[in-house]
């Protein structure tokens, strides 16, 4: 990727650049510690297997550039984790590094005080190697309130085999081709879509891509900005997902699957051939490697963009997706935070991320790692995208997002409707 196609990603705005003094590899006395020791919280949601491992290496190396300085690591479940970050923040006691995704989420901790600004006090190496609007994707009032480490464009992951066997030449490239090939895939046998719809999110992407075909870029800033959903397209979105639903092309029992635990999970019936396919973000091929019956990664595993839909306002070649990364706590030691988020940013680290964790490392001169043929066809639709946007809890913050994947949930479950869900979010977003 280029630092043109980049800067389309989020549509944030830009940050200016700076040149500042590199701190990864300072000492806690060069870094302004008062002399002392500096012990640090990190939470992050790798729990096991190359990604919980690249995380302890990352750390162990760290401490060993900088004596004096120690980070205890906790790893929590990604399910869990919103939850026990919030309780955390809203306690008072925040662990000194903490993910972050960008969007309403992240806004609303940086206007309660929560989050450092990182703005002077990221290094030049990593202003060369991270585009500005991967940076921005975190910038807040023209601010920077974290360090990405990943790219995680969306789209429909797929089994090429599954779909050989169902006969299925092409992906589908429209909402009526991906309905062909469900029925295909039926008459095979197959479960067309898993959908780990007990997590919510899953599910709820469903709805945040048909709001991308339903609703022009203009309409999704818009309600970002006035929080207000009075065009008729996010109740189009919801009419068409409705219909989709009504086709089941999803996994038996998708109401109580989960998205990424065991093999019973969608990302693990996917792993194991018991379903052809699923939508998700680009960390999924890590996922799914981790619960193939080797440990390895899919080898026939494929990817497309979500299908175009007729009759809607969003551009073709529209995708949605979101950055992955890190903040420092408002209240964490300031140069010691900020040298973590720079180290881990080199080329080597965001490299040996990649390769953990099987994904788009946001570090452009680490991208030439990438050989998964999936994350490569994300790349080259990335390239082409007129825009993408952030997923839509994470962009709506996290009481009107929760209430947009609690709608899905609910008509998905034959208990809500189209209209539903636009009421939810209004309602929440009315709350404040």
């Amino acid at each position: 990727m280029n630092n043109r196609t980049m800067r389309k990603l989020l549509a944030a705005g830009a940050v200016t650049a700076v040149s500042l003094a590199g701190l990864a590899a300072c000492s806690p006395s060069d870094a302004g510690s008062e002399g002392g020791d500096v012990t640090m919280t990190f939470w992050h949601n790798s729990t096991t297997g190359a990604g919980k491992a690249f995380w302890d290496s990352t750390v162990a190396d760290f401490e060993e550039a900088n004596p004096g300085v120690t980070i205890k690591t906790q790893s929590i479940q990604n399910e869990e984790m919103d939850g026990k970050l919030q309780t955390a923040l809203n306690s008072g006691d925040a662990p000194d590094i903490f993910m972050a995704r960008g969007g309403g989420k992240l806004a609303d901790v940086v206007a309660a005080g929560q989050a450092m600004d990182i703005t002077d006090l990221i290094d030049d190496e990593t202003r060369a190697a991270v585009p500005e609007g991967v940076l921005s994707a975190f910038a807040i009032d023209g601010k920077i309130y974290g360090m990405p480490t990943a790219v995680l464009p969306g789209g429909i992951y797929y089994s090429g085999d599954l779909f050989a066997e169902a006969g299925i030449e092409e992906t589908p490239a429209t909402l009526d081709e991906l309905g062909d090939a469900v029925d295909k895939l039926k008459g095979a046998g197959v479960d067309p879509i898993a959908v780990g719809a007990k997590d919510a999110w899953p599910a709820a992407h469903w709805y945040y891509f048909f709001a991308v075909r339903a609703c022009s870029q203009d309409t999704l800033n818009t309600a970002a900005e006035t929080m207000k959903f009075d065009d008729p397209c996010w109740l189009e979105a919801g009419q068409n997902l409705s219909d989709f639903v009504d086709t089941e092309p999803f996994n038996n029992g998708f109401l109580t699957t989960s998205a990424q635990q065991g093999a019973g999970s969608s990302a693990g019936l996917l792993a194991n051939k018991q379903a052809a396919m699923e939508l998700m973000g680009a960390w999924n091929p890590g996922v799914i490697a981790s619960l193939t019956p080797d440990e390895k990664p899919l080898p026939d595993l494929g990817w497309f963009p979500f299908p175009e839909v007729d009759g809607g306002e969003g551009e073709p070649g529209a995708m949605m997706g979101g950055v992955d990364g890190f903040t420092c706590s408002a209240e964490a030691p300031q140069e010691e935070c900020s040298a973590f988020l720079n180290f881990f940013m080199q080329k080597e680290y965001q490299e040996g991320y990649a390769e953990a964790f099987q994904t788009i490392p946001a570090n452009q001169d680490a991208q030439e790692v990438v050989e998964d043929e999936a994350l490569l066809a994300i790349i080259e639709s990335y390239n082409e995208a007129p825009y993408v946007t952030v997923w839509l809890d994470t962009l709506f913050g996290q009481n009107v997002g929760n209430a947009l994947n609690t709608g899905v949930v609910d008509l998905f479950a034959g208990q809500g409707s189209a209209e539903d869900i636009v009421s939810a979010v209004a309602d929440a977003a009315a709350k404040g």
